[in-house]
């Protein structure tokens, strides 16, 4: 199945606040960091149901919200929770932003991009349309240093590119983007039985529990366009 058809299954399902519930134990750290300043034009690559743009205006005023999505139905339903007329819903690629050269102040994505379909050319758009200084704050749970997240592709069924931290500095400084930081965001918020609550449906032992979401977290990798 492909991404935009998973994802459209995920929309219709009302699936899409699950995934926000979920990633703002961490998304929401890593926004709190982006320099957005009043007036700022922002992309939210791989949006979802859009909640970290419409975050970003309610915090932080940004000038304008522009998310992007594969899935229509993602887009749709995201164009749905809100009636901000400066928060825009658009479809489309990571590959091939509708966007003009040095057009955007800041670009965030969450847990959507290792689903690009060619990751470099993703990152040489980032690089295009950023202003200079402009940040790319990009922040994943499944990379290669999260054990616990490498069967996530089977689960899903669709092709994910899977990184490791080393990988992602890489590929950005290729693309021409400055690597301003690196590190892992712990998730706190999600509830750890006690010991002798194991094995769950999900969890064989606490300990394996604590390392995903206490010690891998997400990693968020940040880039600043030159």
């Amino acid at each position: 199945m492909s991404v935009r058809e998973e994802f459209d299954q995920w929309a219709a399902e009302g699936r899409d606040r699950g995934m926000e519930e979920r990633h703002w134990h961490t998304a929401k750290h890593a926004l709190a960091r982006m320099p957005v300043a009043d007036g700022d034009t922002i992309l939210d690559l791989g949006c979802g149901s859009g909640y970290a743009g419409r975050a970003l205006r309610e915090t932080a005023d940004a000038g304008r919200v522009y998310g992007l999505d594969a899935s229509p139905e993602m887009a749709r339903n995201a164009r749905s929770y809100t009636d901000d007329p400066r928060v825009t819903y658009l479809v489309g690629d990571f590959e091939h932003l509708p966007f003009a050269d040095d057009s955007i102040d800041h670009c965030f994505s969450m847990e959507a991009f290792y689903y690009a379909s060619d990751p470099h050319a993703a990152l040489s758009e980032l690089a295009r349309v950023l202003r200079p200084g402009g940040t790319f704050y990009c922040a994943v749970n499944f990379y290669e240093e999260n054990v616990h997240s490498h069967h996530w592709p089977e689960m899903v069924g669709v092709e994910m590119t899977r990184w490791s931290e080393r990988e992602y500095r890489r590929a950005f400084r290729d693309a021409g983007l400055y690597v301003a930081g690196q590190d892992r965001i712990p998730d706190r918020e999600i509830t750890i039985p006690s010991a002798d609550e194991f094995p769950t449906e999900d969890w064989e032992s606490r300990d394996a529990m604590v390392e995903r979401y206490r010690t891998y977290g997400t990693l968020l990798t940040v880039g600043v366009a030159p």
